[in-house]
């Protein structure tokens, strides 16, 4: 979307509606409509809905009115009360193999009132907030269960597609198939034939025309082609019987032995629920995966509330087993249809069931022209699709096979209750082999002995761990790699015990793992080590595990160490080494909270720089400061003049102090004395990082944490070179931190950061050559296709433009700062309207600036010519930010349809594109 494409917003005279700033924006005024896109959607729901529904009715020998009564009952039922608004429910091919056998064992009124029950343990669950326990059950078995339903699908379908009768079982449907084969009905077959073929070639109809004629529906086509030509020809064919709804079976008692009921509704409720909670969560991922829909449903239709939508699945189940329907469940081939075709909120839904009741009462005399064939080869097609080999590669992928197969050959061979159960079965022993089963090798090369351990390193696995670490010979240099991600306390001690030894004997050891540098290494230096720390750091509590990808002490089963100082971290092992920083102790983790991303170093390992007037060591802090603060690098009476200023922009914050540690460096070391203060003595309290450490500190924390982690990719763009989508040009301020804010990585902006994010116009008075040739190269060479511009708030150039007094100094800054004038004096204009923010007015002048010089920049943009030149052939788009460091919220702009002035909206509000 363009930066300046036109939106819907409010008029900015109405100022009743302007709320003061940082409240939250006033709740819009509800008032019930049904949107374009929702009845437009439905209508397409609908048309899969009507022949599936009829398709699954006649796979499991029901009534078929009794699919459109649940087709029915899951739009308006489970659309209204359900909490995933955008699900569609209805008859599911998952349950048809439970269904057909529920109805030949107990009868078709017994059935309904299975069904009835099942909603009533499903409102019980919903009750009692269990549904995420649903979704604990591993994919392989879901996936296996589908693909054991979809096989007992498509064997039983395909004797009425051969024109027969299926049998009760899969097994008996096979033996039978060769019966079948000699005896097939050619009419049958054709009917078939055909349905499968428009099925399979209507989605690929290739160009625009392709494009048109896809939005009907597939299945539809199928169908109404297959009847059409059957009644253009004349064969003689089975079709659709739908009775007088006066007839229609309703629910009756249950009869049949209890225990056998139990299990028949626990198989119903298991089904239904399972498959309708992961269906949830799939709508979930195809709303997210839909950034251009997404930000026009975010008001109306938020995450999927699990617990919620299994109260909206029972009281279905219940409605449709009342009304003689079939079972009913969250349906995936609906529900993606609904998404893809543009619904906004559960409206579509609840209007798909009211097209279905509006069919089933008025178009019976069309319907019954159906031949049964036809609708046999819908469904033996739905439930091959149900076999996804996408799944299977899935499956295999994470060595969870065996878990697959099982699953789908117990749901064949032997029901699904049972398939299922096997399948869990199968999958909490491989889980348990996994955590169990570790392997640890050892070689030798070059004369370097390494011991590699596979696996979780538990105390199952100490014995095989102490015997081969015993065979490694003394004084010798040992390479332990831990490939795995976690360490229980037993083996955590036996492998420091060992490496005590191993080092005390004069050999040496170097702990590896998918991260370098655990906590364990202790580099070769093992008479440096301090007993007291490694008591500290090994501990005397049982329950204690070890992270080796961190060599972070953690807790059992309270998760891994947050990097905010927590105390069970243990002090690192490594030995401070003379003139080196304490790497070891950085505790900075990318992206979570921190203080200008300054490490705090422990006490133990801090040393503060004496002065030659003092004998005794002055107490400096090495908390962090924020970015702006140098007062620690100037004489003291320029900290003392600055202090009131100081401690008002910090918040009166309180710093830290540290003890000198002079065991860090030699002796005879001495810190250089900072410039401009030789021989002071500073402040008492004054922070102070030298540069030299600190930069040293954050390169060696990037090697250490971030490096392995990107090291591929960085490999993968030096080989094919740099293709950003994006230029991103914005303020040099140190608080904008491009990546994090836009949620980016190497290779995807080029960034052009400048003080007050200006873009000077071409021309050779006020051009500049660095801006311009960085425009140049990404439109031209790099071909992006996007162009950003992003002011943010309390910016020091805004505010020294507002304050620049003419006829003074023509500083760099000022001369610089002149190609912002243009802003200053679009703001100063009372004939063009202000820009501004969503819901509330700029704060200050200085805000106002911001707001208003984006817009001046893009205007300046546009006069570059290659800019023009890309915007005129559609090949890039210009867009606007504003970001506020306070709320850390992002803004963007969009032209306001009405020509009242320019807005800026909060990403991800309707209207704005997220």
């Amino acid at each position: 979307m363009s930066a300046c494409a036109p939106t819907r917003t409010d008029h900015s005279t109405r100022t009743a509606r302007i709320h003061p700033t940082h409240s939250p924006p006033p709740a819009p005024h509800r008032r019930f409509r049904i949107a374009g896109a929702d009845v437009s959607a439905s209508i397409a729901v609908f048309l899969i809905a009507l022949p599936l529904s009829l398709g699954i009715a006649l796979a499991t020998g029901a009534p078929l009115q009794a699919g459109l009564v649940a087709a029915a009952v899951g739009g308006i039922v489970a659309g209204w009360v359900g909490g995933a608004p955008l699900q569609v429910s209805g008859p599911a091919a998952g349950l048809t193999v439970v269904t057909a056998d529920l109805i030949q064992r107990y009868g078709w009124r017994t059935t309904c009132a299975i069904t009835v029950l099942a909603g009533l343990a499903q409102l019980g669950l919903g009750c009692l907030r269990v549904a995420r326990t649903a979704l604990a059950v591993s994919p392989a078995i879901v996936h296996g269960m589908l693909a054991g339903i979809g096989v007992t699908i498509a064997v039983a379908q395909l004797h009425v597609v051969l024109g027969g009768t299926p049998q009760s079982s899969v097994l008996d449907n096979l033996r039978a198939l060769p019966a079948q084969l000699a005896g097939l009905q050619p009419a049958a077959v054709a009917v078939s034939a055909l349905t499968l073929t428009l099925l399979l070639l209507w989605p690929r109809i290739p160009g625009r025309v392709g494009r048109l004629v896809q939005r009907v529906p597939a299945a539809l086509v199928a169908v109404t082609g297959a009847t059409a030509i059957a009644a253009l020809t004349g064969l003689t064919l089975p079709k659709v019987d739908l009775p007088s709804w006066s007839s229609h079976a309703l629910a009756g008692l249950p009869e049949g032995p209890v225990l056998g009921l139990m299990a028949a509704v626990l198989t119903t409720t298991l089904v239904c629920s399972v498959q309708s909670l992961l269906g949830a969560v799939a709508v979930d991922k195809l709303i997210a995966s839909r950034p251009d829909l997404l930000s026009a449903r975010s008001t109306r239709v938020g995450r999927s509330d699990l617990d919620r939508e299994l109260l909206g699945q029972g009281a279905a189940n219940i409605v449709s087993g009342a009304l003689g329907g079939l079972p009913v469940a969250g349906v995936a081939v609906r529900s993606s249809a609904n998404v893809q075709a543009g619904a906004v909120s559960r409206n579509s839904t609840m209007l798909h069931g009211v097209l279905v009741v509006v069919a089933a009462l008025l178009m019976v005399p069309i319907l019954d022209l159906i031949p049964l064939a036809s609708l046999a080869a819908l469904v033996m097609a739905v439930g091959i699709q149900m076999v996804s080999l996408h799944h299977i590669r899935t499956v295999t992928r994470h060595r969870e096979v065996l878990v697959y197969a099982v699953t789908t050959l117990g749901v064949v061979v032997l029901g699904v209750l049972e398939g299922v159960t096997l399948g869990i079965a199968v999958a909490v022993a491989v889980a348990l082999h996994r955590l169990a089963r570790t392997r640890i090798t050892h070689h030798e090369k070059e004369g370097v002995h390494h011991v590699h351990v596979r696996g979780q390193l538990t105390f199952l696995a100490v014995p095989r761990l102490s015997r081969i670490l015993h065979l490694v010979p003394q004084a010798t240099h040992v390479v332990v790699e831990l490939d795995g991600s976690f360490m229980d306390h037993a083996a955590y001690e036996a492998l420091q015990d060992w490496q005590k030894t191993h080092t005390a004997r004069g050999g040496s050891v170097e702990l590896t793992g998918r991260r370098s540098r655990t906590g364990l290494d202790a580099g070769t230096d093992a008479e440096a080590e301090s007993e007291a720390a490694t008591k500290a750091s090994v501990g005397s509590r049982s329950g204690t595990g070890t992270d080796i990808r961190t060599g972070l002490a953690t807790s059992t089963g309270a998760g891994l160490d947050t990097g905010e100082g927590d105390s069970t971290a243990p002090p690192a092992l490594d030995h401070v080494r003379a003139g080196e920083v304490p790497i070891a102790d950085c505790r900075c983790r990318p992206w979570t909270p921190w203080r200008n991303h300054q490490c705090e170093v422990p006490r133990e390992t801090t040393q503060t720089p004496q002065t030659p007037q003092t004998s005794t060591p002055t107490p400096t802090s090495l908390a962090a400061q924020p970015a702006e603060s140098t007062d620690a690098a100037r004489p003291a009476e320029a900290t003392a003049a600055r202090a009131p200023e100081t401690a008002q922009r910090r918040g009166e914050r309180k710093t830290e102090t540290t003890e000198s540690a002079e065991s860090a460096k030699p002796r005879d070391a001495k810190r250089p004395s900072q410039p401009g203060q030789p021989g002071e003595e500073r402040q008492p309290g004054a922070s102070v990082e030298p540069g030299e450490h600190q930069l040293v500190r954050g390169i060696s924390a990037f090697q250490r944490n971030t490096a392995p982690l990107v090291r591929g990719e960085l490999a993968r763009l030096a080989r094919e070179g740099q293709r950003p989508t994006q230029l991103f040009l914005t303020c040099a301020d140190s608080r904008l931190v491009t990546s994090m804010i836009t949620s980016s990585g190497p290779g995807d902006l080029f960034v052009v950061r400048n003080v007050g994010n200006l873009v000077p116009p071409p021309g050779e008075e006020s051009g500049d050559d660095s801006v311009a040739a960085a425009i140049e190269y990404a439109v031209d060479v790099l071909k992006v296709r996007s162009i950003t511009v992003c002011g943010h708030s309390g910016c020091g150039a805004m505010q020294a433009l507002l304050d620049t007094e003419p006829g003074g100094a023509r500083t760099p800054l000022q001369r610089w700062l002149r190609h912002g004038v243009p802003s200053l004096e679009r703001m100063a204009d009372d004939g063009r309207p202000h820009a501004r923010l969503a819901g509330r007015a700029p704060v200050d002048a200085v805000e106002q600036l911001c707001l208003t010089n984006v817009v001046q920049q893009l205007e300046h943009l546009r006069a570059h010519e290659s800019v023009t030149q890309a915007l005129r052939s559609g090949a890039l788009e210009l867009h606007g930010l504003y970001f506020h460091v306070g709320e850390a919220q992002t803004y963007l702009l969009a032209e306001a349809a009405s020509g009242d002035g320019e807005l800026f909206g909060h990403v991800g509000e309707a209207g704005v594109p997220a």
